[in-house]
């Protein structure tokens, strides 16, 4: 029987990617869910896929930058439910393209109010929640990039690194003050999901002129660097927070750049730009 047997997680954009393969992991393994996600078409694909795996499943679509219904949507699942265990803060978007002089406010604006707020909104309102159960975890996504810092991803790298400090943060206070809650960051590598597609089409949405680099630069992402599946991301995810690893890697792509700042913290940035322009070119 798995851990998290009849437990109740909580996972935001579970609408696609690796939240959708996080809620269906979840699920093959017994737990109860409560799904999210701001695109209520996917968080209904994803519904019915669970629910066919047999899982119990409520839904809201939810948009994590507003913390109010952040908020609202925490008391409604621990009424639904009479309990929560595990949060999986997971929703986030792609964010930069550009350098720190090129880029404009708004994407600093979106990109932190989704990929850090989105996090410390999550994870402030289910967390007495979390308490009451005895028996909680806090799971928050970061990336390879609140490891390892890249030109042009400055608001990604922003949000991604704060995640880190955050979620690192809340592990020292639970510790302290002896509650019965175990904090997991995760750093997902290349995993196969649309997230630079995503951006390009918010993008356009808003009517903003891609730059050919920007779809050069998503090109290759998609065709060279994104190649983990989401349900092996997943697996690991579920696997370290099950072993309760403060810590979760995934992907050796993650693991190597973890590797390189460590031992090399003065030379890992130049390494960085080379690597830069062997796979996108000069800027």
């Amino acid at each position: 029987m798995s851990t998290v047997t009849g437990k109740v997680a909580v996972v935001t954009g579970a609408g696609s990617g690796i939240g959708r393969s996080l809620a269906a992991e979840l699920a093959r393994r017994g737990a109860r869910l409560a799904l999210s996600d701001i695109d209520g078409t996917g968080l209904a694909e994803t519904a019915a896929q669970v629910t066919s795996l047999g899982a119990e499943v409520h839904t809201t679509r939810l948009d994590v930058s507003d913390r109010t219904a952040v908020e609202s949507h925490a008391t409604t699942v621990a009424e639904h439910f009479g309990v929560v265990h595990q949060v999986y803060n997971n929703a986030g978007i792609g964010g930069g393209g550009g350098t720190v002089l090129e880029t404009d406010w708004s994407v600093y604006d979106r990109t932190i109010a989704i990929n850090l707020l989105g996090v410390v909104h999550g994870t402030k309102a289910f967390l007495p929640h979390l308490i009451a159960s005895g028996d909680g975890h806090v799971v928050n996504i970061s990336s390879l990039n609140g490891i390892m810092a890249q030109p042009t991803l400055s608001a990604y790298c922003a949000a991604k690194f704060g995640v880190r400090g955050f979620t690192e943060t809340l592990r020292t206070e639970m510790l302290a003050g002896r509650h019965p809650v175990r904090v997991s960051v995760v750093h997902p590598g290349g995993v196969r999901t649309n997230i630079a597609t995503a951006a390009l089409d918010a993008a356009r949405g808003q009517g903003t002129e891609i730059p050919a680099r920007q779809l050069a630069r998503a090109r290759v992402y998609n065709d060279r660097l994104l190649k983990m599946p989401a349900r092996q991301a997943a697996t690991i995810i579920v696997d370290g927070v099950a072993a309760g690893r403060p810590r979760i890697m995934v992907g050796r792509d993650a693991q190597l750049a973890d590797l390189v700042v460590r031992l090399l913290p003065r030379l890992s940035p130049k390494l960085t730009v080379l690597l830069e322009r062997r796979l996108f070119g000069k800027a």
